[in-house]
């Protein structure tokens, strides 16, 4: 059994205790992210485009009309909101009409 010190264990008491009421800066939201662009290196090895009805469907790994952001399993964020954070490009926002070769259903 771990024996620690009366001193230590209070300093590291007081540490967690004040942790509890302290908040960290204000939280990050997703609109205070950056759009990804199109000529982003990943955004192109993953043939990311701003618009899914630009690429056709017989090209795709699972050929459907209907892919795109809003309708992916990887893309977070509110339904109806035109730009939403992606598991794929973390960091940046895709817009919820783009597709890239990743898209997968929502279950």
């Amino acid at each position: 059994m771990s024996k620690i010190a009366r001193r230590k264990f209070i300093q590291l008491s007081a540490v967690a205790a004040a942790g509890c009421f302290v908040r960290p800066g204000a939280d990050a939201q997703a609109q205070d992210m950056p759009h990804l662009s199109e000529d982003d290196p990943v955004g192109k090895s993953m043939k990311y485009t701003h618009d899914s009805s630009t690429v056709d469907p017989a090209t795709r790994a699972n050929p459907a009309a209907d892919q795109r952001c809003s309708n992916c399993a990887l893309v977070q964020g509110a339904d109806g909101d035109a730009w939403r954070p992606c598991q794929i490009f973390p960091g940046k926002l895709v817009n919820a009409n783009g597709w890239c070769s990743v898209w997968a259903p929502k279950a």
